[in-house]
């Protein structure tokens, strides 16, 4: 029986959650948000809106309070300012904040607006009957590939990507496809701004790996992600590029590796490639193969 992740997931099993070391909480302290300028109000409850997103059971107010460092006083403030615009929601049972409805109404406006995902769709569908696995888009922001689209497989055990979840660009089938559509300066202005913590810092070795698979990555159409992101994971992507060859997206399909073999690999990766191909020609007009 297939079980419910128990928080917010980037990717993985769907047994699994994807957040082991809770990196998606808390993800900037109060001295950067006063640094960071503009509205001090609102870039605290903007902070306690992506704090409660990456906290899929929700929140009590002292833990939410403490994570977010405000006293509990200004954080019930702002709670019940965008509790009355359903941003957010109280669960009296278990005295817990949790995302509310308004929130996925914003961010569905925003899913609308990217013309590649209405685009994609039909020809993910097609790609999760083909190859039976579960299919997704991904764009770029900051570091990460979000997922914004998703069309999951049937199978018992499958790969989950909950759309609003994110991997990191080096290291998923998504971000490197993506990434392999830039120059080196470009990928390594990326890796610098958006470093990682000090346990997961790419270091120099690291980097002219990552490199060395680009120039594979280029040359076969195609990235792999080889258990880089969760355990027993395989994906592979093929990026989705504008008029100019740059890459917008990236169309995956991710699955356990006892299901994606060495041997399926290449009549997978070609199905992938064609899907990407297919994107492309209805997002810019041309064909991702000639770029």
């Amino acid at each position: 029986m297939r079980k419910a992740p128990r928080r917010s997931s980037s990717l993985g099993m769907d047994m699994k959650s994807s957040d082991p070391d809770g990196s998606l909480r808390g993800r900037k302290s109060a001295p950067a948000i006063a640094r960071s300028g503009g509205v001090q109000s609102l870039n605290r409850a903007l902070f306690i809106l992506e704090t409660l997103a990456a906290n899929e059971d929700g929140l009590s107010l002292t833990a939410l309070a403490k994570t977010v460092a405000l006293p509990p006083s200004s954080a019930h403030r702002l709670l019940t300012t965008l509790q009355r615009k359903r941003f957010v929601r109280f669960e009296p049972g278990a005295m817990t904040w949790r995302i509310g409805v308004q929130a996925f109404v914003v961010g569905s406006a925003f899913a609308r607006s990217r013309e590649v995902a209405p685009l994609a769709m039909p020809y993910m569908r097609q790609l999760m009957e083909k190859t039976g696995e579960t299919v997704n888009l991904y764009v770029p922001n900051a570091g990460q590939a979000i997922c914004i689209a998703q069309v999951q497989s049937r199978q018992v055990v499958r790969a989950i990507s909950r759309p609003g979840g994110s991997v990191p660009l080096g290291r998923s089938a998504a971000g490197k496809a993506i990434f392999a559509k830039m120059t080196k300066t470009e990928v390594d202005e990326i890796l610098a701004k958006h470093a990682q913590p000090d346990a997961k810092r790419m270091t120099k070795s690291d980097s002219s790996k990552l490199h060395a698979e680009l120039r594979r990555i280029r040359s076969r159409g195609f990235a792999l992600d080889d258990e880089e992101v969760a355990p027993g994971l395989r994906c592979i992507a093929a990026a989705v590029l504008d008029e100019h060859g740059s890459a917008q997206a990236a169309i995956s399909i991710a699955g356990p590796i006892t299901r994606l073999t060495d041997h399926r690999l290449p009549r997978l990766a070609e199905m992938v490639v064609a899907a990407g191909d297919a994107v492309t020609g209805e997002f810019s007009g041309g064909s991702r193969s000639k770029r």
